[in-house]
């Protein structure tokens, strides 16, 4: 399991899936999707893509990894999760079955979705890439529009270490007259993007020459955004990378309208105001208590962080504390550069063998100016900072999507 145990569980390729489907009667073919890839605003993109489908009238189907604490928040119709009943009745169909290959955790999970998805006799499913594009398992689905949302340093290991070479990974989603939505533009991967579109014959849209988000306001911890087709909106996800995460979706949104979708503009602006309790998003610049602020945020690459930091710069308290965990796969040298050093930090680990151990953490990070103890879990690093903190403090949560997940069940 890839989140658990890092690379050795990548299993790169679409054999296994095409054949694992193909044993449940391709369940994939019975449904619209929209494929979501693209390093970061993934699970934001989705999730608010799902809810707003859903609002339209839509029985929508929702794919999403990681999980945080409930493995049945990857497979969602109308943001419920699946049954447990449901994820059992699978595991005991595929167990009574022959089938000669060895798919990965991934590759189940993913089918099992697919055939809950049929079963439940959903008109449209938002499907959210796991790792990259081109080879990726959710890559065997035949889209009516694809979504690729920005390209940033992460897995450099699998998808390679230039931007241009993540790029044409992520650009492996596009297929054969498929629209496709590029929600961020770089001068180093948009040829990458124009070729591969052009290769396929398929319509290409670059969120940012034609902006749907016209303005963005603060108003506490929501957005309001003007927009040109959709009126004011005001968005439940906060973070700064959420105005142009809201950009790419509102131009998706009316590219799906092209399509024949009907997205009323009153579900769209609702989707964005109520998506949290529509869909079950989880741990994006997630506001969990007042006094001390504190706040979890999955951010866990440079692309993410660049924000991340940005954010806790604007924000105010007396004091900031941080608690810190990583996985021990990545290098994070840039990202604690983005760090403030005049943060407290509680430096700790995960509850996965990949995690990055909270001593060799506190040593990293000593080496760039912060300072803080560590601990070995992440209940003892949270406490420790409500132990500390004061009531006009702020305690931050994140690192790692894993961090953030030990977090929330605590």
């Amino acid at each position: 399991m890839f989140q658990r145990i890092g690379g050795a569980a990548y299993k790169a390729g679409l054999d296994t899936s095409l054949n694992l489907s193909a044993l449940f009667g391709n369940p994939h073919k019975s449904f619209k999707s929209i494929h979501v890839a693209g390093t970061n605003g993934k699970g934001s993109t989705s999730h608010l893509l799902a809810s707003m489908l859903q609002l339209a009238g839509y029985r929508v189907g929702l794919y999403t990894s990681p999980h945080l604490v409930d493995f049945r928040e990857r497979i969602r119709v109308d943001g419920k999760m699946i049954s447990r009943e449901a994820v059992c009745d699978f595991v005991e169909r595929y167990a009574g079955m022959e089938f000669a290959g060895s798919p990965s955790f991934f590759e189940l999970t993913m089918v099992m979705a697919f055939d809950y998805f049929k079963q439940q006799h959903i008109d449209i499913a938002v499907i959210e890439v796991g790792l990259g594009g081109r080879l990726d398992s959710t890559n065997i689905i035949s889209p009516i529009l694809g979504i690729i949302t920005n390209i940033s340093f992460d897995h450099t290991q699998f998808l390679g270490n230039t931007l241009p070479l993540i790029a044409a990974e992520k650009a492996g989603i596009i297929k054969r007259h498929m629209p496709v939505v590029i929600g961020e533009d770089s001068a180093e991967t948009h040829d990458v993007f124009v070729s591969k579109a052009a290769i396929e014959d398929a319509p290409i849209t670059f969120a940012e020459e034609l902006p749907q988000v016209l303005s963005a306001r603060r108003d506490a911890d929501r957005w309001v955004l003007e927009t040109r087709d959709f009126g004011t909106v005001t968005d439940q996800l906060s973070g700064d990378c959420q105005v142009k995460n809201a950009n790419t979706v509102l131009v998706a949104a009316g590219e799906l309208r092209k399509l024949g979708i009907c997205l009323p503009d009153a579900a769209v602006r609702d989707a964005f105001a109520r998506v949290c309790e529509l869909s079950g998003l989880m741990g994006r610049w997630m506001v969990v208590g007042t006094h001390p602020r504190t706040v979890c945020d999955t951010g866990h690459n440079t692309g993410g962080w660049k924000y991340i930091a940005e954010q806790l710069r604007h924000e105010r308290y007396e004091r900031l504390h941080m608690v810190i965990g990583f996985v021990n796969d990545k290098d994070i040298s840039h990202i604690l550069d983005m760090m403030p050093r005049e943060a407290l930090y509680y430096f700790t680990q995960a509850s996965i063998p990949r995690a990055l151990d909270s001593k060799e953490l506190a040593r990293l990070a000593r080496e760039k100016g912060l300072n803080g103890d560590n601990y070995d879990t992440v209940e003892q690093a949270y406490k420790a900072a409500v132990a500390s903190a004061c009531g006009n403090d702020m305690i931050f949560i994140g690192g790692s999507t894993f961090v953030v997940a030990d977090f929330l069940s605590i």
